[in-house]
């Protein structure tokens, strides 16, 4: 039986939402996001996945650098991965900050990833043609250089 094929033409999407769900299963809930973070890097590394912790990403506007993010994850340069660990449910907060680093690195999905409850809480989530922000209430980790 062939693997699941998600929009990017590949199966990778399904088996970072599984070693997610295994490192939830393995550590539990309760930590900080970098444990998740740390986590998950091994379980990409023993998979075979190059992970590119901590992707250094830049927006520029009229040929000057504007911003910099750092994602959690890029596995294979392909899948933004953002974690969180929240007791409470994600928000639109969180899927802006997705959003947003689809759009500064083109990327043609993203994982966006809650280990703080009890039960892993995912999104997939995808650019779109004509990808509107959603509204933030809080700030995110922009870095004007």
């Amino acid at each position: 039986m062939p693997l699941a094929i998600d929009s990017t033409g590949n199966d990778l999407t399904y088996k970072l939402i599984g070693l997610a769900m295994e490192v939830h299963n393995e550590i539990g809930y309760g930590f900080k996001e970098e444990v998740y973070e740390n986590a998950l890097e091994v379980k990409l590394n023993h998979a075979g996945i190059e992970p590119y912790r901590q992707y250094e990403v830049h927006v520029e506007f009229e040929g000057e650098r504007v911003a910099t993010f750092y994602l959690d994850l890029f596995p294979e340069q392909k899948v933004v991965v953002e974690i969180k660990a929240f007791g409470h449910q994600l928000t639109n907060d969180e899927l802006a900050q997705v959003i947003n680093y689809l759009k500064a690195t083109g990327a043609s999905v993203g994982l966006l990833f809650n280990f703080g409850r009890r039960r892993l809480e995912y999104r997939r989530v995808f650019p779109g043609k004509d990808m509107k922000p959603v509204q933030r209430t809080g700030r995110d980790n922009a870095i004007k250089k």
